[in-house]
C-alpha cells in the first residue's frame, strides 16, 4: 500500500515533470527560416529549453539566454548566462542589453526564436532611458516585499525597462519572432510572463503609477520621473511592430495538475482540481482550504473521502516578521493550523521551479501530526507563521521538500489529501 506523503511526493513529481522542457519544446518548433536562427531567452527553465532546442534542431543556430544562477544547462551553441533572481544584478543588466542588441541585428528572413518563462522578469533587468539601474534594483526588492501580486509586479517592472512589455520584439522587426512559453502566471497571460519581452502590453505608465502608491512603495525620484513623464510607451495590441511576432504556451499550470490527478487516480483516489489560478494571502487561502478539506472529511463535500483536492497558483506573502517568507510554507502552515490535527488529512504544497522564496526548499509535508511534532520541539507554530518562518519549522521537522533546481516553472503545486472516515489511507500501489 502506497502511503500518503509518498502519494503526494508522486503527484508532485509528476506535476513537474509534465512541464519539463525536454519533453515539450521538440513538437514545439517551428520551420527553419531562409536566413539565421537566433535565439534568445530568458526564465529558470530557459537554459533547459535551449538545450532541448538544440536536440532538435538540425541547421545553424546562435542564441544568448538567461537563467537564474544554478539554473544553467551545457549548451553547444547558444550560450547561457547565469544570474540573479530575484533582485537582479549587474550580470542581468549586461545580457539583456546585449539581447536587445541581438534583436535589432535581425533581418526580415530571420527567425529569433525566444524561450520565455517565470523569474524573466528579474533576469532582463535592462532599465529604460534615464532610471539608474540600483533605483530598478531598489523598486524590485520593495515589490517583493509588499504583497502585490505577479501581474501587479510585472506591470511596474515593464514600465521601468527598456525590453520588457514587447520591447524585445518590436527591436527584432521585421524578423519573425516565435516565442515558446512555460507559464507560471494565473491566467497565463503571456503579457504577464516575465513581463512579456515579446508580447503586446495592455498597461500603461499611469497604471504602474497607481499600483506602487497602492501599496504605499515611496519609490527613487528618477523613477518617478520616469513614470511620470510616461515617453515611450510600451508596444500595444495592433502594433505594427508585432505583426510578425508570434506566442506559443508549451506548458501551463493546468496541464501539471492534471497530470497529478492522473497519478490520484491510479491510486484509487478521486481528484477534484480547484483551479491553476489560486490568488491571496497564502496563510489565508491555506485557511480557506482548511475548510474546504474540513467539508470533504465531514460531510463528502464537495466530493467524498478518499480524495485529493488539487490547485495552483501564486499566493502573495505580505513579509512583516523576521523569517525568510515562502508561498507554500506560509500556505501550509496557515493550513495546518486551521486543520488543527484533523485525522486523515495530509497535504503537499511547492513551487514546481524547486525553489520556495528564499528558502533551499521547494516547500513542505503537512500530515495531522505535524502541529503537535513542532509543539514537541518547543516550535509555536502561530508564532512562527506571524515571523513568516514557515521553512524554519519544517526544516525543523524534516517535513521540508528539496528538489533542488528543478528546470522548469509552472507555478506552485499544491495538494490536499484527504482519507477515508476512519482517518486511515485506503489507497492503491499506483
Amino acid at each position: 500500500m502506497v502511503q500518503p506523503a509518498e502519494l503526494l511526493r508522486r503527484m508532485f513529481d509528476a506535476a513537474v515533470a509534465a512541464a519539463l522542457p525536454a519533453g515539450i519544446v521538440a513538437g514545439r518548433l517551428p520551420a527553419p527560416p531562409r536566413g539565421r536562427t537566433i535565439v534568445l531567452g530568458a526564465g529558470k527553465a530557459s537554459a533547459a529549453m535551449a538545450r532541448a532546442v538544440e536536440d532538435h534542431w538540425t541547421g545553424p543556430l546562435t542564441g544568448l539566454v538567461v537563467t537564474r544562477y544554478g539554473h544553467a544547462v551545457p549548451c553547444d551553441r547558444i550560450e547561457i548566462v547565469e544570474a540573479a533572481h530575484p533582485v537582479p544584478d549587474e550580470v542581468g543588466r549586461a545580457a539583456a542589453a546585449r539581447m536587445l542588441e541581438i534583436a535589432r541585428s535581425a533581418g526580415p528572413d530571420d527567425l529569433v526564436l525566444c524561450l520565455i518563462s517565470g523569474g524573466g522578469s528579474a533576469l532582463l533587468a535592462l532599465p529604460a532611458e534615464g532610471v539608474p539601474f540600483a533605483d530598478k534594483q531598489a523598486v524590485n526588492a520593495a515589490l517583493l516585499r509588499s504583497g502585490a501580486d505577479i501581474a501587479q509586479m510585472n506591470t511596474v517592472r515593464r514600465h521601468l525597462s527598456a525590453i520588457k512589455g514587447g520591447r524585445l520584439a518590436a527591436a527584432a522587426y521585421p524578423a519573425r519572432v516565435v516565442s515558446l512559453i512555460i507559464s507560471d502566471v494565473p491566467g497565463d497571460d503571456p503579457a504577464a510572463i516575465a513581463s512579456g519581452p515579446t508580447v503586446a502590453d495592455p498597461t500603461t505608465f499611469a497604471d504602474a503609477e497607481t499600483i506602487l502608491k497602492r501599496y504605499g512603495i515611496e519609490a527613487p525620484a528618477l523613477v518617478r520621473a520616469h513614470l511620470a513623464a510616461a515617453r515611450e510607451e510600451t508596444p500595444k495590441p495592433g502594433d505594427p511592430r508585432l505583426s510578425t511576432a508570434e506566442a506559443i504556451m508549451i506548458a501551463t499550470p493546468r496541464l501539471s495538475l492534471e497530470a497529478a490527478a492522473a497519478v490520484a487516480r491510479d491510486a484509487g483516489i478521486t481528484p477534484l482540481i480547484l483551479g491553476d489560478a489560486l490568488e491571496g494571502e497564502a496563510a489565508e487561502v491555506g485557511k480557506v482550504l482548511a475548510g474546504v478539506a474540513r467539508a470533504a472529511a465531514g460531510s463528502g463535500h464537495p466530493l467524498p473521502p478518499p480524495c485529493v483536492l488539487l490547485s495552483g497558483g501564486e499566493t502573495t506573502v505580505t513579509v512583516r516578521g523576521q523569517g525568510r517568507g515562502g508561498r507554500n510554507v506560509e500556505f501550509l502552515l496557515g493550513l495546518a493550523i486551521a486543520l488543527n490535527g484533523l485525522a486523515g488529512v495530509w497535504a503537499l504544497a511547492g513551487d514546481t521551479d524547486g525553489i520556495d522564496g528564499a528558502g533551499p526548499a521547494a516547500g513542505a509535508l503537512v500530515s495531522p501530526d505535524s502541529l503537535a511534532r513542532a509543539r514537541a520541539l518547543g516550535l509555536d507554530p502561530v508564532a512562527r507563521l506571524a515571523d513568516n518562518d514557515g521553512h524554519g519549522l519544517f526544516e525543523a521537522l524534516g517535513d521540508g521538500i528539496v528538489t533542488g533546481p528543478t528546470l522548469t516553472n509552472v507555478n506552485d503545486f499544491r495538494a490536499i489529501l484527504v482519507a477515508g472516515p476512519s482517518g486511515a489511507p485506503a489507497l492503491q500501489e499506483a
